[in-house]
């Protein structure tokens, strides 16, 4: 992501800002960062894992979230944009707006070559500062790969990875199960991961 201003915005100034742009920025510390756009595996993955985890919390107090829900980190002094995000009720939500949620209890990043080492690196180290977040899951758009990082009670957290269309994932927090083959659904793969 490239800042696409010089001069720092207090947190309201950045909200009555985005609100009314037409392009999606992230804010850090009172700086802005334009955000890119999306590809086609992306944008597939993303509507694939939303009708997926939808059907199966219909009967469950939890929301799903895709693309616009802001996140504020009050920790890290940032709003983010996360791929999809889980929150379970009760949600709390910064203003009466209701754009920019507290407390997501799952994360969910879609990798693309300019932001895998950020979602990997920073933006995980800030989301790991949530207190409600039990679980961030990194999906490849290029192979069949899921990586899941599980919130222990300890505050560490547990790494496993999944590689396999037959593999189902298991997100504790909101009680649920999925297929690698829901998520990449109509996506075309890479063959192999090496």
């Amino acid at each position: 992501m490239r800042t696409h201003q010089h001069l720092k915005l207090t947190p309201e100034e950045y909200l009555a800002q985005e609100r009314s742009a037409e392009f999606k920025s992230e804010y850090y510390h009172g700086k802005i960062y334009a955000m890119s756009g999306a590809s086609r595996e992306h944008n597939q993955i993303s509507s694939n894992i939303t009708a997926s985890l939808v059907v199966k919390l219909l009967d469950k107090p939890c929301s799903v979230y895709a693309n616009d829900m802001k996140v504020w980190i009050d920790k890290a002094h940032k709003y983010t944009y996360p791929d999809l995000i889980v929150a379970c009720d009760p949600q709390h939500f910064e203003d009466e707006h209701t754009d920019v949620l507290l407390n997501p209890s799952v994360i969910i990043e879609i990798l693309s070559d300019s932001t895998e080492t950020y979602d990997r690196g920073l933006k995980f180290f800030h989301y790991q500062r949530i207190d409600s977040l039990c679980e961030y899951l990194l999906i490849s758009q290029k192979f069949c790969h899921v990586e899941k990082y599980e919130r222990q009670a300890n505050n560490l957290w547990v790494y496993s990875e999944f590689h396999e269309m037959n593999d189902e994932v298991t997100i504790n927090a909101i009680n649920c199960k999925i297929l690698l083959s829901e998520i990449y659904r109509k996506v075309n793969l890479k063959e192999t991961i090496l």
